[in-house]
């Protein structure tokens, strides 16, 4: 936190001291606003948040990739049956009982346990205790209106499914190939890996080009991509929790999750929503780039006579790109802010290849899965007995 505020300090500071000592407070905020406008408040307002991207990115890669690959294979399996689901953890129950009984046994006669023993009998009464909080919240599902209600939502449920992995294998699909344009047809390491036009066919940049014809379908577009993914990095965050490095902070659990956990979910999915910037850039570059900007070609017919060359002539109009001329095309704001620096571009190439990489080790993962128990995430090894009473009463409906 201090690290970002120093960052929003470097932008908004005046980086020339007035001359003037005896300046007024207009004054001061006019010589503001002219370094934000100059070269170097822009610089230092670009560097900023690219770094608060650059963390984006990484909680992207952790979180989102997978969540687009969970959350609609999730959606599809649907959860396990709440009857069987409780008749195994009746036997479960059972089991542990005799061989807690078993172990017991051995010290009727006044004789004292051993130390494997005791360890064991240990373990056995704390994997006890959380069977019987298992059949508690299983018994409260089994009577739940709400869960009811879900089961008879299964086929949309399903349709949602289909929906979300076409979407996701759409977002791969198009990512995967302005990547490998980038690798292909850009200006280099050096340069960031900078294209100035699109030569593989993007399915989702040739869209947004296609709607933005009509005012505002792509900005519809664009708004229904970014909750999209924050849609999969919020499932993505829910199934593997809070992590920082290979340290499992927070857990996301409904009705169990600390204060502390939602201020840095809240945090994470803030830095995820600022990286989608570039990420909607490396989906439709395009798009990002000229946007719906043309300009007209003049293109020369052959003819045997000077004189008819200039009839001759006609005019085409084409979508602007890096041939176009500077004076008919122009750049956008968008596009030159994010490719300030071109260190950051190289770190988000290679992220984007990370994201892809890590999608489909999570479908991979996601497939192999079974089905999620109905009470998935509400009973723990460390829960107590009277931390269940608040969720208990979210079932009684």
């Amino acid at each position: 936190m201090i690290w970002s505020c120093n960052l929003a300090i470097g932008a908004f500071v005046p980086l020339n001291v007035p001359v003037n000592q005896n300046s007024t407070e207009w004054e001061k905020v006019k010589l503001l606003f002219e370094e934000l406008g100059s070269s170097h408040g822009l610089a230092a307002l670009s560097f900023s948040i690219s770094t608060l991207t650059l963390i984006g990115m990484l909680a992207v890669i952790t979180y989102t990739a997978y969540g687009m690959s969970a959350l609609p294979l999730n959606l599809i399996r649907g959860t396990r049956s709440v009857v069987y689901e409780r008749l195994q953890n009746t036997e479960d129950l059972e089991e542990v009982e005799q061989q807690v009984e078993k172990i017991k046994s051995k010290c009727v006669d006044g004789r004292p346990l051993s130390t494997g023993d005791r360890k064991a009998l240990q373990k056995l009464q704390e994997k006890l205790r959380t069977l019987r909080r298992r059949d508690r919240h299983l018994e409260t599902a089994e009577r739940s209106c709400w869960l009811k209600f879900c089961c008879a939502l299964r086929p949309l449920k399903i349709a949602l499914g289909i929906f979300f992995i076409l979407v996701a294998l759409l977002f791969i699909i198009a990512l995967f190939l302005s990547n490998l344009d980038k690798a292909l047809h850009s200006l280099g390491f050096d340069s960031g890996f900078i294209i100035f036009e699109t030569n593989l066919a993007n399915p989702l940049n040739k869209l947004l080009l296609v709607l933005q014809i009509v005012f505002p379908l792509d900005y519809v577009l664009i708004a229904i991509i970014t909750m999209y993914l924050v849609f999969a990095s919020m499932a993505g965050i829910r199934n593997m929790g809070i992590w920082f490095f290979w340290i499992r902070l927070y857990k996301i659990r409904p009705g169990r999750t600390r204060p502390q956990a939602l201020l840095f979910l809240c945090m994470i999915l803030l830095l995820m929503v600022l990286h989608t910037s570039y990420m909607i850039y490396s989906l439709a570059p395009q798009y990002v780039m000229y946007g719906s900007q043309k300009y007209q070609e003049q293109v020369n017919h052959t003819s045997f006579s000077l004189r008819q060359a200039n009839s001759n002539a006609t005019w085409v109009t084409k979508m602007c790109d890096a041939k176009a001329p500077e004076d008919q095309c122009t750049v956008t704001r968008t596009y030159l802010f994010l490719h300030k620096f071109w260190f950051f571009n190289v770190v988000y190439y290679f992220g984007n290849w990370a994201f892809i990489a890590v999608f489909l080790i999570g479908l991979i993962v996601s497939c192999c899965k079974g089905k999620r128990s109905v009470i998935e995430g509400e009973v723990d090894d460390d829960d107590s007995d009277l931390s269940d009473d608040d969720l208990m009463e979210r079932y009684r409906i």
